[in-house]
């Protein structure tokens, strides 16, 4: 008997109509993901749990804080290493995600059509090709957000390309990434929604890349030494030629935006350090 078959008949028997479908509905919901995974090594930036504005969602090839009421990711969060790239290619099958709660609204790729702005990934598509399954993951809308074609395709897709000549030197990152704000400026004129108002169009986009000279390093191995780099791009035209070392700023300064803890296992002396700083090499 498959496990939900048989918790369907305990249930049955066991409980009231009401607290059976109650309890049923809670353990079909997606599981979310735990503190161990190793892409929250990090920590987790908002503390996201079950809250339908701050739903920690688990991959295997990333974790999420979804907002379901913005119909974007809060932020994403994930480890890079050579082992997560490959030969792989561009699946390009953007999708919605249907492990979100039928209360989340679900959004898809057609939502975006005729918007101005690109189905912009947090966790790139590059970033995932060991397998056609991981890069495919990467397509899933919980993982997309409103971008400019400009910010999307010039100093962030510069950065992203950066971050893997970094891991192809021998790196191993620790990336989390996300947007804040309401209103940006796409191909066709400033929005601040998409999709019917489903799907807020961000302000700013942010990201912050760790940067360890060894595999499967943790946030016992951060040091007041390790690099850092923090950036927040405006989501508008008119920047696709900036560099993207334009935009550096602290993590601080970040965490002042959005009201999250970032890099928060790591040792509160280190985080006073390397989160005061901006990066200049």
């Amino acid at each position: 008997m498959k496990k939900s078959d048989f918790l369907r008949a305990i249930l049955t028997i066991a409980v009231p109509t009401a607290i059976s479908f109650t309890l049923l509905n809670y353990l079909q919901k997606p599981l979310t993901a735990q503190t161990s995974s190793v892409h929250l090594r990090m920590g987790n930036p908002s503390s996201a749990g079950s809250s339908y504005s701050n739903l920690l969602l688990s991959k295997s090839q990333y974790a999420v804080s979804y907002n379901c009421y913005r119909g974007t990711p809060n932020w994403v969060s994930w480890q890079l290493n050579t082992s997560w790239l490959g030969s792989a290619p561009r699946q390009d099958d953007f999708r919605a995600d249907t492990t979100l709660p039928s209360g989340c609204y679900r959004v898809t790729s057609s939502d975006y059509t005729g918007s101005g702005f690109d189905r912009g990934h947090m966790t790139a598509s590059a970033d995932r090709t060991n397998t056609v399954t991981n890069n495919s993951a990467t397509f899933l809308m919980t993982n997309i957000i409103p971008q400019s074609p400009d910010n999307n395709q010039g100093p962030w897709a510069a950065l992203e390309n950066y971050s893997r000549d970094l891991v192809n030197q021998g790196k191993e990152l620790y990336i989390i990434s996300g947007s804040y704000g309401t209103g940006g400026t796409g191909a066709n004129g400033a929005r601040n929604t998409i999709a019917n108002g489903n799907v807020t169009v961000p302000n700013r986009t942010w990201k912050v890349i760790v940067v360890l000279d060894s595999s499967n390093s943790n946030a016992s191995n951060v040091t007041t030494n390790t690099r850092v780099i923090a950036v927040n791009m405006p989501n508008s035209q008119g920047i696709r030629n900036n560099s993207w070392r334009n935009y550096r700023v602290s993590v601080d300064s970040i965490e002042t935006n959005t009201g999250y803890n970032l890099l928060s296992n790591v040792s509160s002396s280190v985080q006073s350090v390397i989160e005061s700083r901006v990066d200049n090499l």
